[in-house]
Protein backbone atom coordinates (compact mmCIF):
# COMPACT_ATOMS: atom_id res chain seq x y z
CA UNK A 1 0.00 0.00 0.00
CA UNK A 2 1.39 3.55 -0.46
CA UNK A 3 2.84 5.41 2.21
CA UNK A 4 0.19 8.51 2.24
CA UNK A 5 -2.50 5.88 2.68
CA UNK A 6 -1.00 3.93 5.26
CA UNK A 7 -0.41 7.62 6.64
CA UNK A 8 -3.92 8.63 5.99
CA UNK A 9 -5.73 5.52 7.63
CA UNK A 10 -3.98 6.12 10.83
CA UNK A 11 -4.73 9.67 10.85
CA UNK A 12 -7.97 10.06 8.73
CA UNK A 13 -10.15 7.04 9.86
CA UNK A 14 -11.93 7.08 12.73
CA UNK A 15 -14.55 5.14 14.96
CA UNK A 16 -18.05 6.95 15.75
CA UNK A 17 -17.11 6.77 19.37
CA UNK A 18 -14.30 8.99 19.28
CA UNK A 19 -16.62 11.88 19.32
CA UNK A 20 -19.13 11.83 22.35
CA UNK A 21 -22.30 13.46 21.52
CA UNK A 22 -21.43 16.39 23.91
CA UNK A 23 -18.01 17.04 22.26
CA UNK A 24 -20.17 17.65 18.45
CA UNK A 25 -22.79 19.82 20.34
CA UNK A 26 -20.05 21.62 22.12
CA UNK A 27 -17.84 21.80 18.29
CA UNK A 28 -21.06 23.01 16.84
CA UNK A 29 -22.07 25.74 19.13
CA UNK A 30 -18.49 27.08 18.99
CA UNK A 31 -18.09 27.12 15.26
CA UNK A 32 -22.06 28.65 14.70
CA UNK A 33 -22.13 25.67 12.11
CA UNK A 34 -25.80 24.63 11.19
CA UNK A 35 -26.27 20.63 9.80
CA UNK A 36 -28.81 19.61 7.13
CA UNK A 37 -29.68 16.07 7.20
CA UNK A 38 -30.61 14.86 2.92
CA UNK A 39 -32.53 11.28 2.58
CA UNK A 40 -33.12 11.07 -1.16
CA UNK A 41 -36.16 8.53 -1.92
CA UNK A 42 -37.60 6.40 -4.47
CA UNK A 43 -40.21 4.36 -2.93
CA UNK A 44 -39.04 3.85 0.60
CA UNK A 45 -42.47 3.91 2.67
CA UNK A 46 -41.34 1.12 4.60
CA UNK A 47 -38.21 2.76 6.25
CA UNK A 48 -38.22 6.25 5.63
CA UNK A 49 -40.03 7.37 8.08
CA UNK A 50 -38.22 5.31 11.51
CA UNK A 51 -35.02 6.75 10.09
CA UNK A 52 -36.12 10.18 10.16
CA UNK A 53 -38.00 9.38 13.15
CA UNK A 54 -34.45 8.55 14.76
CA UNK A 55 -32.74 11.42 13.30
CA UNK A 56 -35.60 13.45 15.26
CA UNK A 57 -35.62 11.59 18.28
CA UNK A 58 -32.17 11.45 18.63
CA UNK A 59 -30.20 14.64 17.30
CA UNK A 60 -33.09 17.66 17.13
CA UNK A 61 -33.99 18.18 20.89
CA UNK A 62 -33.05 20.49 23.22
CA UNK A 63 -30.54 18.47 24.87
CA UNK A 64 -28.84 16.99 21.92
CA UNK A 65 -28.79 19.64 18.88
CA UNK A 66 -27.36 18.57 16.48
CA UNK A 67 -29.32 18.24 13.49
CA UNK A 68 -30.81 21.76 12.54
CA UNK A 69 -33.07 20.50 9.51
CA UNK A 70 -33.96 17.30 7.65
CA UNK A 71 -35.39 17.21 4.00
CA UNK A 72 -36.31 14.09 2.15
CA UNK A 73 -35.99 14.76 -1.75
CA UNK A 74 -38.64 12.18 -3.31
CA UNK A 75 -38.08 11.88 -6.95
CA UNK A 76 -41.20 10.46 -7.85
CA UNK A 77 -42.34 7.83 -5.45
CA UNK A 78 -45.44 6.28 -6.38
CA UNK A 79 -45.88 4.52 -2.74
CA UNK A 80 -46.48 6.55 0.29
CA UNK A 81 -43.12 8.12 0.66
CA UNK A 82 -43.52 11.37 0.73
CA UNK A 83 -46.64 10.61 3.53
CA UNK A 84 -44.83 8.89 5.72
CA UNK A 85 -41.57 10.90 5.44
CA UNK A 86 -43.81 14.25 6.27
CA UNK A 87 -45.41 12.35 9.35
CA UNK A 88 -42.57 11.65 10.59
CA UNK A 89 -41.26 15.13 10.96
CA UNK A 90 -38.95 15.45 7.45
CA UNK A 91 -39.03 18.31 5.00
CA UNK A 92 -40.71 16.42 2.20
CA UNK A 93 -39.65 18.34 -1.31
CA UNK A 94 -40.54 16.64 -4.76
CA UNK A 95 -37.72 16.78 -7.22
CA UNK A 96 -39.17 18.35 -9.88
CA UNK A 97 -40.58 21.27 -8.39
CA UNK A 98 -36.86 22.12 -7.53
CA UNK A 99 -34.92 24.35 -10.17
CA UNK A 100 -37.77 23.64 -12.65
CA UNK A 101 -35.93 26.02 -15.16
CA UNK A 102 -33.67 22.41 -15.58
CA UNK A 103 -36.26 19.33 -16.61
CA UNK A 104 -35.08 16.86 -13.85
CA UNK A 105 -33.57 13.68 -15.00
CA UNK A 106 -33.99 10.04 -13.04
CA UNK A 107 -30.69 9.35 -10.90
CA UNK A 108 -29.66 9.32 -7.49
CA UNK A 109 -26.80 11.92 -8.67
CA UNK A 110 -29.69 14.46 -9.90
CA UNK A 111 -31.71 14.48 -6.22
CA UNK A 112 -28.36 15.26 -4.08
CA UNK A 113 -27.29 18.08 -6.54
CA UNK A 114 -31.10 19.55 -6.39
CA UNK A 115 -31.38 19.22 -2.74
CA UNK A 116 -27.95 21.63 -1.89
CA UNK A 117 -30.86 24.58 -3.25
CA UNK A 118 -33.27 23.71 -0.88
CA UNK A 119 -30.92 22.88 2.34
CA UNK A 120 -29.43 25.58 4.30
CA UNK A 121 -26.81 23.32 6.63
CA UNK A 122 -23.41 24.66 6.29
CA UNK A 123 -22.60 21.04 6.30
CA UNK A 124 -24.75 18.43 4.52
CA UNK A 125 -25.07 14.70 5.24
CA UNK A 126 -26.35 12.75 3.07
CA UNK A 127 -28.19 9.20 4.13
CA UNK A 128 -29.95 6.46 1.76
CA UNK A 129 -33.72 6.01 2.48
CA UNK A 130 -33.55 2.38 2.39
CA UNK A 131 -31.84 1.79 5.69
CA UNK A 132 -33.09 -1.06 7.87
CA UNK A 133 -32.11 -1.13 11.86
CA UNK A 134 -31.03 2.82 11.31
CA UNK A 135 -29.07 4.13 14.30
CA UNK A 136 -28.33 7.98 15.11
CA UNK A 137 -24.79 6.79 14.79
CA UNK A 138 -24.66 7.00 10.70
CA UNK A 139 -25.27 10.67 11.05
CA UNK A 140 -23.30 11.83 13.99
CA UNK A 141 -20.31 9.81 12.60
CA UNK A 142 -20.10 11.27 9.42
CA UNK A 143 -20.54 15.04 10.87
CA UNK A 144 -18.46 15.04 13.60
CA UNK A 145 -15.18 15.26 11.99
CA UNK A 146 -16.43 18.41 10.09
CA UNK A 147 -17.61 20.06 13.25
CA UNK A 148 -14.31 19.41 15.33
CA UNK A 149 -11.83 18.92 12.67
CA UNK A 150 -11.45 22.35 10.32
CA UNK A 151 -9.19 21.05 7.60
CA UNK A 152 -11.61 18.05 7.26
CA UNK A 153 -14.12 18.68 4.04
CA UNK A 154 -15.39 15.11 3.41
CA UNK A 155 -16.50 12.33 5.08
CA UNK A 156 -17.76 8.89 4.41
CA UNK A 157 -19.12 6.32 6.76
CA UNK A 158 -17.45 3.15 6.63
CA UNK A 159 -19.23 -0.15 8.07
CA UNK A 160 -19.70 -3.84 7.45
CA UNK A 161 -22.59 -5.30 4.89
CA UNK A 162 -24.08 -8.22 5.51
CA UNK A 163 -25.66 -9.75 2.39
CA UNK A 164 -28.87 -11.76 4.06
CA UNK A 165 -26.98 -13.87 6.43
CA UNK A 166 -23.56 -13.70 5.00
CA UNK A 167 -21.35 -11.40 7.03
CA UNK A 168 -19.20 -8.84 5.00
CA UNK A 169 -20.41 -10.59 1.50
CA UNK A 170 -22.84 -7.41 0.43
CA UNK A 171 -21.17 -3.82 -1.53
CA UNK A 172 -20.91 -6.86 -4.48
CA UNK A 173 -20.38 -3.48 -7.43
CA UNK A 174 -17.87 -1.82 -4.56
CA UNK A 175 -15.27 -5.02 -4.86
CA UNK A 176 -15.82 -5.75 -8.11
CA UNK A 177 -15.78 -2.17 -10.20
CA UNK A 178 -15.41 0.47 -7.44
CA UNK A 179 -12.42 -0.61 -5.90
CA UNK A 180 -10.00 -2.22 -8.89
CA UNK A 181 -10.99 1.32 -10.47
CA UNK A 182 -9.64 3.47 -7.83
CA UNK A 183 -6.87 0.95 -6.47
CA UNK A 184 -5.59 0.99 -10.43
CA UNK A 185 -6.37 5.05 -11.42
CA UNK A 186 -6.35 6.82 -8.40
CA UNK A 187 -4.54 4.85 -5.72
CA UNK A 188 -4.84 7.62 -2.98
CA UNK A 189 -8.00 6.56 -2.55
CA UNK A 190 -7.20 2.89 -1.89
CA UNK A 191 -8.07 3.82 1.64
CA UNK A 192 -11.95 3.93 1.74
CA UNK A 193 -13.54 0.95 3.15
CA UNK A 194 -16.57 2.02 1.64
CA UNK A 195 -16.30 4.72 -1.60
CA UNK A 196 -19.37 3.57 -2.81
CA UNK A 197 -21.38 4.13 0.49
CA UNK A 198 -24.44 6.39 0.33
CA UNK A 199 -23.69 8.13 3.70
CA UNK A 200 -21.52 10.59 4.05
CA UNK A 201 -21.39 14.42 4.51
CA UNK A 202 -19.24 17.34 3.42
CA UNK A 203 -19.08 21.19 3.54
CA UNK A 204 -21.42 23.15 1.58
CA UNK A 205 -18.29 25.02 0.55
CA UNK A 206 -16.62 21.88 -1.39
CA UNK A 207 -20.25 20.15 -2.80
CA UNK A 208 -21.06 23.62 -4.25
CA UNK A 209 -17.92 23.53 -6.41
CA UNK A 210 -18.32 19.93 -7.89
CA UNK A 211 -20.25 18.53 -10.99
CA UNK A 212 -22.81 15.93 -9.65
CA UNK A 213 -22.67 12.77 -12.49
CA UNK A 214 -26.89 12.33 -12.54
CA UNK A 215 -26.55 8.19 -11.33
CA UNK A 216 -25.26 6.41 -9.66
CA UNK A 217 -21.67 7.40 -10.54
CA UNK A 218 -22.46 10.20 -8.12
CA UNK A 219 -20.23 8.47 -4.85
CA UNK A 220 -17.08 7.35 -7.20
CA UNK A 221 -17.49 10.81 -8.87
CA UNK A 222 -17.82 12.97 -5.94
CA UNK A 223 -14.46 11.22 -4.33
CA UNK A 224 -12.39 11.48 -7.32
CA UNK A 225 -13.16 15.08 -7.66
CA UNK A 226 -12.71 15.76 -3.84
CA UNK A 227 -9.32 14.21 -4.15
CA UNK A 228 -8.33 16.52 -6.90
CA UNK A 229 -9.83 19.87 -5.58
CA UNK A 230 -8.84 19.55 -1.78
CA UNK A 231 -6.56 16.71 -1.18
CA UNK A 232 -6.54 13.60 0.21
CA UNK A 233 -5.86 14.80 3.64
CA UNK A 234 -9.34 16.60 3.85
CA UNK A 235 -11.21 13.20 3.12
CA UNK A 236 -11.91 11.16 6.46
CA UNK A 237 -13.79 8.09 6.98
CA UNK A 238 -15.76 7.08 10.09
CA UNK A 239 -16.80 3.23 11.40
CA UNK A 240 -20.33 3.45 12.16
CA UNK A 241 -21.06 -0.17 12.79
CA UNK A 242 -23.27 -2.71 10.50
CA UNK A 243 -25.21 -1.18 7.68
CA UNK A 244 -28.35 -3.34 6.91
CA UNK A 245 -30.67 -2.33 3.46
CA UNK A 246 -32.45 -3.73 1.02
CA UNK A 247 -29.92 -5.37 -1.48
CA UNK A 248 -31.07 -4.90 -5.73
CA UNK A 249 -30.44 -8.08 -8.27
CA UNK A 250 -27.73 -8.87 -10.69
CA UNK A 251 -28.97 -7.15 -13.54
CA UNK A 252 -28.71 -3.80 -11.39
CA UNK A 253 -25.86 -4.11 -9.76
CA UNK A 254 -24.81 -4.58 -13.82
CA UNK A 255 -26.57 -1.07 -14.84
CA UNK A 256 -24.98 0.54 -11.90
CA UNK A 257 -21.34 -0.85 -12.55
CA UNK A 258 -21.68 1.01 -15.99
CA UNK A 259 -22.83 3.86 -14.36
CA UNK A 260 -19.68 4.15 -12.38
CA UNK A 261 -17.26 2.86 -15.21
CA UNK A 262 -18.46 5.64 -17.29
CA UNK A 263 -18.03 8.13 -14.47
CA UNK A 264 -14.51 6.75 -13.93
CA UNK A 265 -13.97 6.76 -17.77
CA UNK A 266 -15.06 10.71 -18.15
CA UNK A 267 -12.43 11.71 -15.04
CA UNK A 268 -9.68 9.43 -16.65
CA UNK A 269 -9.87 10.95 -19.93
CA UNK A 270 -12.70 13.38 -20.65
CA UNK A 271 -13.44 11.51 -24.00
CA UNK A 272 -16.42 9.63 -25.16
CA UNK A 273 -17.69 5.82 -25.02
CA UNK A 274 -18.08 4.24 -28.01
CA UNK A 275 -21.36 2.59 -26.86
CA UNK A 276 -22.68 4.53 -24.45
CA UNK A 277 -25.30 1.31 -23.17
CA UNK A 278 -25.38 -1.84 -21.64
CA UNK A 279 -27.11 -4.99 -23.07
CA UNK A 280 -28.20 -7.54 -20.08
CA UNK A 281 -29.97 -10.85 -20.58
CA UNK A 282 -33.06 -12.11 -19.13
CA UNK A 283 -35.08 -15.55 -20.32
CA UNK A 284 -38.18 -15.05 -22.05
CA UNK A 285 -40.61 -17.88 -23.71
CA UNK A 286 -37.77 -17.90 -26.81
CA UNK A 287 -35.15 -18.07 -24.54
CA UNK A 288 -32.65 -15.26 -23.59
CA UNK A 289 -33.91 -11.64 -24.90
CA UNK A 290 -31.39 -8.96 -25.11
CA UNK A 291 -32.18 -5.48 -22.35
CA UNK A 292 -30.61 -2.68 -23.68
CA UNK A 293 -30.72 0.09 -21.18
CA UNK A 294 -28.38 3.34 -21.70
CA UNK A 295 -26.02 4.20 -19.59
CA UNK A 296 -25.96 7.25 -17.25
CA UNK A 297 -23.82 9.84 -18.99
CA UNK A 298 -25.39 13.27 -17.98
CA UNK A 299 -23.82 15.29 -15.02
CA UNK A 300 -24.91 18.43 -13.36
CA UNK A 301 -22.28 21.64 -13.27
CA UNK A 302 -21.48 22.98 -9.83
CA UNK A 303 -24.00 24.78 -8.23
CA UNK A 304 -21.48 28.06 -8.04
CA UNK A 305 -22.55 27.69 -11.85
CA UNK A 306 -26.25 28.07 -11.30
CA UNK A 307 -27.42 31.56 -11.38
CA UNK A 308 -30.48 30.65 -8.98
CA UNK A 309 -28.26 28.68 -6.65
CA UNK A 310 -25.69 32.16 -6.82
CA UNK A 311 -28.76 34.56 -6.10
CA UNK A 312 -29.73 32.79 -2.94
CA UNK A 313 -26.44 32.53 -1.63
CA UNK A 314 -26.47 36.36 -2.03
CA UNK A 315 -30.07 36.83 -0.65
Amino acid sequence: MLEDVERWLSTRSWSVEDRPLKKLIAAKRSTGSTVSVVLPALNEEETVGEIVAVIRRELMTARVPLVDEIVVIDSGSTDRTSEVAAAAGARVVHRDEILPRIPAVPGKGEVLWRSLLVTRGDIVAFVDADLKEFSADFVSGIVGPLLTDPGVDLVKAMYDRPLGSASGQGGRVTELMARPLLNMHWPQLAGFVQPLGGEYAARRSLLERLPFPVGYGVELGMLVDSLHLVGLDALAQVDVGVRKHRHQDGQALGRMSAAIYRTAQLRLARGHMIRPSLTQFVRGERGFEPRTHSVDMEERPPMTDIREYVSRRAA
